[in-house]
Order: C-alpha cells, then structure tokens, then sequence
C-alpha cells in the first residue's frame, strides 16, 4: 500500500451530529471556540459545523465560522448539512458563506419510502438536481448515504441504483453511515469492502455510532478494507450512545494499525475539557486517553513497578496526550504511591514519618476518602503534630443538628483505663460536643481550656469530598506565648474539630503537654498516690 493510502482523514462533527446529544446547544462564540482548537490545534482535516434551515443560532454560528475560515485559508475544511430540497439548502449554505455541502440522501428502501414517501426514482431524481444546483453554486459536494448499514444489507439493490447515480455526478465523497450503530466489525468488513470493490474510483468515509459500543472497532474494521476517511465528534458526543470518539480513534488508529493521521496527539485532552464544560456533559472518568482516572495507578504495586523499571507503561504514556501520570493515595496505597507524589510536591520525610503518614491515608481510604496531592501537606502537618503517645482518645461521640432543633452532642471519653460520658446541648453543633466533652473529662479532674480561635482551611479545587483541615487555638496561661494550637484533618468538618480537640486533651494531659491541664494533672497523680 502507498504512504498516501495509509493517510486517513479525520471529519470531526462535534459542532452538528455532537449537537444532537440530548440538552446541548452550543453559542456561536462556543462554536467559533471548538472549531478553532479542532482546526488550528488538534488539526482534524475537516469538521462539519451545523444543519441548513435549523435556526437564526445556528446560522449565526454557521457565519461566524465560515468567516473566521476564509480569514484563516480554511474554508475548504468546514462542511455543512443540506437536504434534497431543491434549492434552499444550497442557497443557506451559499449564504452563511459556505463552500461545501453533505447532502443528506437515504441510503435504504425502507427509509425513502417510510419516511420520504417516495420511491427511489423520484429520490434520486431529486438528488441529481440538488446536486447540479449545488455545483452551479460553486459548492464542493459530499453524499451522506443515511441508514446505509441497513440499506445495503437488506436491499442492495436500492443502494446500486443510488450509486450508479452518484457516480455520473460531481460527487467528491460518499459517506457510509451506520446510523443506527447497528454493524458489528464483521458486518463493516463485509459491506464496506462490497462498496470500495464495487466501485473502486468512489472515494469512501465511514460514519459510525456507538450504540453496542463498537465505533471504534468498526471504524478500525472500515479501514482495513478500504474506507478513505473516518467521522469522530470530541468526547463521543452524539444521539442516544454518540458517534465516534476522536481521542480514542486517534490513538487506536495509531497504536493498532499502520494506518496514521494528522491529528495532534497533545492537543486533545485540552479540546475534551473545552467540549465538557459548553456541552454541560461530564466526561466519564475512565474514559480512554481523556478521562480523569485513566492516568491514574492506585494499587501501590503498580506504583512500586513504575519505581522499579516502569513495568506499567505502554504506548499510551499521559505525556503523549498532554498528561502526566498520577498515583492515587488511598487505602490501595503503598509506600511507592506516596514517595511518587512526596517527589512531586519536592517533600522529603523520615522513613518513620513516612509511615505515619502512610497510615493515616489508609485510615482516609477506610472511610471511601480518595486522597489527592493537594492534601498531603494536609495530612503531613496533621501527623507530625500529634502527640507519640494518646492518654485520652475520644472513643464516641454523636452530634445532632436541625433547622428547628436546639444542637445536642453526647460524647465518650476514656483516659487510663476509664470511661466517661457526658450529654449536652448548645448552641452549634461543635459548641454542644464542646459542653459535652467538659462534662466527660470533668470525671478525670481535667479542664478544658478555653477557645481562643478557631479555622478552616480546604484546598483549591472546589471538591465536595475534600480533606478539611481544622487548626483550633486554645488559651493557655502556662505555655509561653499564652496560647497553643492543635491541627485535625478529615473529610467531615466537625470530624477534624474533634480530632484537633482529641490532640488538645492530650497535650494537656501529658507530663510534657502544653497546656495548663498538663500541671494540673501531675498533681493529682501525686495525690492519688
């Protein structure tokens, strides 16, 4: 095979087949976005960017690309959807400033007599003068042959007669359009392959859909046995499964054929994230090449490998499209995963704090708390702050609070040995398990010293799910700045308030402890002795 035969194009059709996904609807300005990053970035060939005769919207977004295009020299690569209607297609598109038409055509008898109610005649006879019409207009045209998966397999006859026509006119490309999505590979070798022998001067592209989730492996199939071009839209958009994904065809074309194309590897994750924020629609996390977990490693034994020799690597390395690999800090994760993002972030740590701080994101990962690099100095200032060893723990404790209730909180404490509860209410929910710890600790001879300020902090981001820390500073007259402070961190912000007061009983109550609470407590060791 030729090098140039090995080329395969790439119509991208985000902003008119993508547009069909149920609640999207891009601005003009959106379209004049995606249509540059598809056409200057990422470096599709084509991209066909709206419907004739759909709305003053879309004509408007029709204008402004196809001027930006002329501007640019590349006009020649924006394509538009017209219809067998004589001449009104023709002249929106010429209007909107446009060089190229793909003229829809039915590419099944069930589908001209159902829904056109003609016969194939009177359709192809329709088509021939919208297409000499078109030409006249100077308009580039290319043929879209709709539910031809079902037309050349269950009436070929009617796609022959179609193609004799087709071929006596000034048509550049036809598409084979597998409407439904209902080809598997087979099928696509089958009948694609029937059309490029049968008539090996037409030049043919495949449009897939994504209903049994084969687009990517029909596509793969269509140009094995000859299909010249292949139809994608960004992030798969598309009606009800959508159309081809570009990132994931790209790649496939790539790494599982010899086939190449001109796309921009790089370039993609970019143009997912710019697709995902005007269409409104989230893109899967592990969705090939652009989803947000599918650079990631969780299991520490894949990180461990990667350390070792990159025993995890394959040709879909992150930094080909723009990425970086990540490794996830959770329950899964091993000392390897740590050390990858501790290098990342430029902290170095102590093999004994690096256990500790192991183990308290394995603690985070019990609860369903996914640790990300933000957190960790979180996490570390948490760890290396607390006390080595904990006289009191706050075994238990529940807080309640409504809208049209007064806050209660009730609380177990244990301290040597010993158990006790306290119940109180408040007016918050921290200040309840407050009065409630007091009362709890009161059994124990402690004090709790007063609340001078209280903090929080969360990382960038916007997560919902993000680790709170929670930096509680209490009076103290003993300690010589007047005051000490206490870190707790946790997804739940009142479960980092307790952890940080957790940390404020221990210091209290230690021989060595901070607070005023710490003297307090010797003495009455002494007198119990």
């Amino acid at each position: 095979m030729k090098r140039d035969e090995m080329r395969v194009q790439i119509m991208d059709t985000t902003l008119r087949d993508g547009e069909q996904t149920p609640d999207v609807a891009y601005t003009p300005a959106e379209k004049l976005q995606i249509a540059s990053l598809l056409l200057n970035d990422v470096k599709v060939d084509r991209i066909e960017i709206a419907s004739t005769q759909v709305s003053e919207g879309e004509r408007q977004g029709a204008k402004s690309i196809t001027s930006w295009a002329r501007k640019n020299d590349l006009i020649s690569k924006v394509e538009i959807l017209g219809y067998c209607d004589g001449q009104t297609s023709v002249d929106w598109i010429t209007g909107v400033g446009g060089k190229a038409m793909n003229l829809l055509l039915k590419g099944s008898l069930h589908h001209c007599q159902t829904q056109l109610g003609l016969t194939p005649a009177t359709h192809r006879d329709r088509a021939e003068k919208t297409i000499r019409y078109a030409r006249r207009k100077r308009l580039a045209v290319n043929v879209y042959l709709e539910d031809w998966s079902q037309g050349v397999k269950n009436s070929f006859d009617y796609v022959f007669a179609m193609m004799r026509t087709l071929t006596e006119l000034p048509v550049k490309i036809v598409y084979l359009a597998d409407t439904l999505g209902v080809f598997s590979p087979d099928d696509v070798k089958r009948y694609v392959g029937l059309m490029v022998n049968t008539w090996p001067d037409t030049v043919f592209e495949f449009h897939a859909h994504d209903d049994y989730g084969l687009a990517t492996a029909n596509c793969l199939a269509a140009v094995e046995v000859g299909a010249r071009g292949l139809h994608t839209s960004v992030n798969g958009m598309g009606e009800r499964a959508g159309n081809t994904r570009l990132a994931e065809i790209v790649a496939a074309l790539h790494d599982q054929t010899g086939f190449r194309t001109n796309v921009e590897e790089a370039r993609l994750s970019s143009l997912s994230q710019m697709v995902e924020t005007f269409s409104g629609k989230d893109v899967a996390a592990n969705a090939p090449i652009v989803g947000r977990d599918v650079f990631t490693q969780t299991a520490g034994v894949h990180a461990d490998g990667d350390a070792k020799g990159d025993l995890y690597e394959t040709r879909l390395a992150p930094a080909r499209f723009g990425r970086t690999r990540r490794y996830a800090l959770g329950k899964l994760s091993g000392k390897a995963s740590l050390d990858h993002n501790l290098k990342n972030l430029g902290i170095e740590l102590a093999d004994s704090d690096r256990e500790l701080v192991l183990q308290r994101i394995i603690e985070l990962g019990d609860k369903k708390h996914t640790v990300v690099p933000d957190d960790l100095p979180y996490i570390i200032a948490d760890v290396l702050k607390s006390p080595t060893a904990q006289l009191i723990r706050i075994e238990d404790y529940s807080v309640e609070v409504g809208r049209s209730s007064v806050p209660k909180a009730q609380v177990c404490v244990s301290f040597k040995g010993r158990r006790s509860e306290g119940q109180a209410t408040g007016d918050g929910g921290y200040d309840a398990f407050m009065n409630a710890l007091k009362l709890s600790v009161k059994a124990f001879g402690i004090a709790v010293p007063r609340l001078q300020d209280f903090r929080v902090r969360i990382p960038p981001g916007g997560r919902t799910g993000a680790l709170v820390e929670t930096l509680i500073t209490w009076e103290s007259t003993n300690h010589r700045d007047g005051s000490f402070s206490t870190l707790g961190v946790d997804s739940d912000q009142l479960a980092a308030a307790v952890i940080a007061t957790e940390k404020m009983l221990n210091a209290i109550a230690t021989p060595n402890g901070k607070g005023s609470g710490a003297k307090r407590d010797k003495r009455t060791s002494k007198r119990r002795g």
